[in-house]
């Protein structure tokens, strides 16, 4: 046998390998992306990440399972959580555009990516301080901020880009890096853990924290003895001029193809707003009132 035959044949078995392991490796991925599952009216089916806490878990103890399961109830629906093991900045990409699921529960309210629900509550950022802290910390102006070496914060949230504005950011870039463990958030999104925002500051390793209040609420709430929640004010400016949001509406959101589904959970809140609102307050979250247009509607 020539060795430009062998050459041949040995080409021959490496091309075949190469076209079974690709074959497998799409089967593998097609039983991975199952068809979405048809439309069942009495089921109202919920994209859900299990690893959210507060907003959401599996064991369905987030304050956004609670509130799923009240809407799902009001429109006459079986509340379907449909998981996921991504953190919830995932939903909307990798399941309610999939169509795995038809519900996301509290985005901001006009997220461009989708269609919004009225707005359901409205929460404000907050400062997480100690009970007895001798820091007169208000608002953005208080000149208290100064005197803390420890902020705690997420990356890329609106308080680094007061800090920024301040001249504060810098100095606390390395406490910041570490509440994240120094990971680098390149082509990942890494979240800081509320309870370490709240943690740090209860037991004196930072001097306050800023966070979105819903995220923060229940741990301050569980170390209420130490702690305490000062509301933002929705005044705080960009270095240049313009408004910077504290205070964000919160709405349910589906598909811009679903515009029936989003009628009937419009229709459906206002019988369970009541309901909402007695587990936000159970969070412990501080509630801003919900503002009025012109015709006197909430939004």
């Amino acid at each position: 046998m020539n060795m430009s035959f062998r050459s041949d044949q040995a080409a021959g078995v490496l091309l075949s390998t190469a076209v079974v392991l690709a074959t497998l490796a799409g089967a593998a991925r097609a039983a991975e992306e199952k068809a979405p599952e048809p439309a069942d009216p009495s089921v109202l089916r919920i994209c859900a990440s299990e690893v959210e806490q507060p907003y959401s878990s599996r064991n369905g103890e987030g304050f956004e399972n609670k509130i799923a399961k009240v809407l799902a109830t009001a429109m006459d629906r079986k509340a379907k959580f449909v998981w996921t093991d991504k953190p919830a900045i995932y939903l909307v990409r990798d399941q309610l555009d999939k169509k795995s699921c038809d519900v996301v529960i509290g985005l901001d309210t006009g997220d461009p990516r989708v269609l919004t629900s009225k707005p359901y509550y409205r929460a404000p950022y907050v400062f997480v301080l100690p009970k007895d802290s001798k820091l007169d910390i208000t608002s953005w102006d208080s000149e208290d901020l100064k005197k803390a070496e420890r902020i705690g914060m997420a990356q890329d949230s609106p308080a680094q880009v007061m800090l920024e504005k301040l001249g504060l950011f810098n100095r606390n870039f390395n406490y910041m890096k570490s509440l994240i463990g120094f990971k680098s958030k390149r082509n990942q999104y890494v979240r800081v853990p509320p309870e370490r925002l709240v943690g740090d500051v209860a037991d004196g390793k930072a001097e306050v924290a800023v966070g979105f209040a819903p995220e923060v609420a229940r741990y301050a709430k569980a170390r209420s003895d130490a702690l305490k929640l000062v509301v933002i004010p929705d005044n705080a400016t960009r270095a240049d001029g313009q408004h910077l949001p504290f205070h964000f509406d919160q709405s349910f959101a589906v598909r811009k193809d679903d515009a029936q589904l989003l009628a009937d959970i419009n229709t459906a809140l206002e019988k369970v707003r009541p309901e909402i609102e007695s587990i936000l307050k159970e969070e412990g979250i501080p509630l801003d009132e919900l503002k009025k247009t012109p015709e006197g509607r909430q939004g």
